[in-house]
């Protein structure tokens, strides 16, 4: 067992044995602890389990305490799926789930809006913001889903207006080439269409994809087909473990491109593990801040963190953080259906569209404001966009580094994509 998946074990056992002795809400877990994703899976999942342990330590919902079971699928979907209709069925049924993946997430939004729990993943995809399944692409109804942070659609919308307004200021002249590259798998495919529709009424010429597997390897013919069609923007799909070996790749072979990584595909970590490979990429940052920021709520972010970290020494990136945030969206909405005729999926979606520009209590300046209608469940439309920089050597810690500023997260713009109606679901 890693010491990642010990901590993650030891933040569910805390939440499990806490919460036995107490009339109950149950939630399931599901995370990717040992899976293709797991690279990001486990910070937002410890994220995930810290913040739920912190609710419990300090009253739960309205004194009523969660029974959290958290279960690693692997990242496979049949496994969710199993999983799920476990913690769906008997008299002890999940009031709500906090999920993952994108395959096991669109998988279950059948099952989540049939059996009305509400279903809050790590999954960004644009299918999944449409509640109806009346908007223009038909994408199937999705009222129990909800995200923290903007689509995967629309984070890269908003990257593609940036690389726009990019290439004019570095005197680029002709058409930008742009090609999306990732998996042929739900998750990386999500915005495809979206991204490519869009770059191309932005004056790109879109190349045919390029295909890499989510899991880490060898992606030096990727990298020269890159050098040898002079691509100028790339989009990353897949998580920073695979991306890491592109961008290695594409660094020896000579290909210089500019990178934009999708929410899951860069961080700290992926940084210091690529090194100077990772140096320029840009990528959306679904936090208000990173970690250490001068920001009222980080008081209470470190203290979630100690959960896990009791030295209080753990440098946690923004997936972590995301967790954190998408967590207690979830704990707010359960408040407020205690006060508003019990903590049931039904109510807990109710809850989920009585604020605007919410963020949840304690973590001020952390939670990007976010928005959910019965119409709209884009909680957001405002894009983050950061460009990673690596100066030197990053053979130490993650904290250290940044601290020496051999590693930054550098803000570099804020998008706000219109919401357009045509875009909903997509």
């Amino acid at each position: 067992m890693s010491i990642k998946t010990a901590l993650f074990a030891t933040s569910a056992l805390l939440l499990a044995t806490t919460a036995a002795a107490y009339a109950d809400i149950p939630v399931g877990h599901l995370a990717d602890q040992s899976g293709a994703t797991s690279d990001v899976g486990v910070p937002y999942a410890q994220g995930v389990a810290d913040a739920l342990a912190y609710i419990n330590a300090n009253g739960g919902i309205n004194g009523t305490k969660l029974a959290v079971d958290s279960v690693d699928y692997g990242y496979q979907a049949p496994r969710a799926i199993s999983q799920y209709k476990k913690w769906s069925s008997g008299s002890n049924k999940i009031a709500a789930l906090q999920g993952w993946g994108t395959a096991d997430t669109e998988a279950l939004t059948g099952f989540v809006g049939k059996d009305e729990i509400p279903a809050f993943s790590g999954s960004y995809s644009g299918h999944l913001t449409d509640p109806t399944g009346k908007g223009p692409h038909g994408s199937k109804p999705a009222p129990y889903n909800f995200f923290y942070g903007p689509s995967y659609s629309d984070a890269l919308r908003g990257m593609l207006m940036w690389a726009a307004e990019d290439w004019k200021a570095q005197g680029g002249q002709g058409k930008p080439k742009y090609v999306h590259m990732g998996a042929n798998h739900p998750y990386p495919n999500a915005p495809k269409d979206a991204g490519e529709q869009l770059a191309k009424e932005l004056g790109f010429d879109v190349l045919p994809a390029v295909q890499f597997a989510l899991t880490p390897g060898d992606y030096t013919a990727q990298c020269l087909t890159l050098k040898q069609s002079g691509v100028n923007y790339a989009y990353l799909g897949n998580t920073a473990g695979s991306n890491i070996s592109v961008l290695k790749a594409c660094q020896t072979v000579g290909a210089k491109v500019q990178f934009m990584g999708n929410v899951w595909g860069m961080d700290e970590n992926a940084a210091k593990a690529a090194g100077s490979a990772a140096d320029g990429v840009v990528f959306p940052v679904r936090t208000a801040a990173t970690w250490n920021a001068e920001v009222p709520g980080m008081k209470t972010l470190k203290d979630i963190s100690k959960l896990s970290d009791a030295a209080g020494t753990a440098y946690r990136p923004v997936h972590y953080m995301a967790g954190v945030c998408t967590a207690f969206y979830m704990k707010e909405a359960m408040d407020w259906a205690a006060a508003n005729g019990g903590v049931t999926g039904p109510n807990i979606r109710k809850a989920m569209y009585q604020k605007k520009d919410w963020v949840p209590a304690g973590l001020e300046g952390v939670c990007v404001p976010s928005t959910w209608t019965d119409a709209d469940h884009r909680g957001m439309t405002t894009v983050n966009i950061y460009r990673a920089k690596v100066g030197g050597d990053t053979g130490g810690s993650v904290d250290d580094l940044v601290k020496a500023g051999t590693i930054k997260l550098e803000k570099l713009t804020t998008v706000d994509v219109p919401r357009k109606p045509e875009w909903l679901g997509w």
